[in-house]
């Protein structure tokens, strides 16, 4: 993933940022992204806190095989180490929008796109000296804020 993938219109103000090669499970993180698709940055940092403080789960719409249903959520889980990932990011594209002179009061999350990213190979202790394979999952996160159109 070089780059942004985002190429919005050049006329519009926007907030970036990125996590690259993070430590987290790419469905989880694709999960979590769809939740706060769209919303106002208080709602979907406060649908991040609420995942870390394990108060309400995210909701799973694809990856939701044998998850279990929560209460007002249906399938879904709480990822409270995605959801604490995903919270410094926001804040760091909040922190960008500041920079621009955007009002926060405003901001939308209009992107929240993950890829999978490179796979690191790492081992696992075991018995008697021995050591088993196995691979680490790390996700490349991207999160644009921008502030809505006005319609005329």
């Amino acid at each position: 993933m070089k780059g942004y993938t985002y190429q919005g219109p050049k006329t519009r103000a926007v907030a970036r940022a990125r996590g690259i090669e993070v430590p987290m499970s790419p469905k989880k993180t694709y999960e979590a992204l769809n939740a706060i698709r769209g919303l106002p940055l208080a709602r979907a940092r406060s649908i991040l806190e609420e995942a870390v403080a394990l108060r309400k789960a995210i909701p799973y719409r694809r990856y939701n095989q044998e998850t279990a249903h929560h209460r007002g959520v249906g399938p879904g889980r709480y990822s409270p180490r995605i959801a604490r990932q995903l919270l410094q990011i926001l804040s760091n594209a909040e922190a960008n929008a500041d920079y621009e002179g955007m009002d926060a009061e405003r901001l939308v999350v209009e992107v929240a796109a993950c890829a999978r990213g490179r796979i690191r190979k790492a081992s696992m202790p075991r018995a008697q000296g021995r050591a088993t394979a196995w691979n680490e999952q790390t996700t490349n996160v991207e999160i644009v804020l921008a502030e809505p159109e006005e319609e005329s």
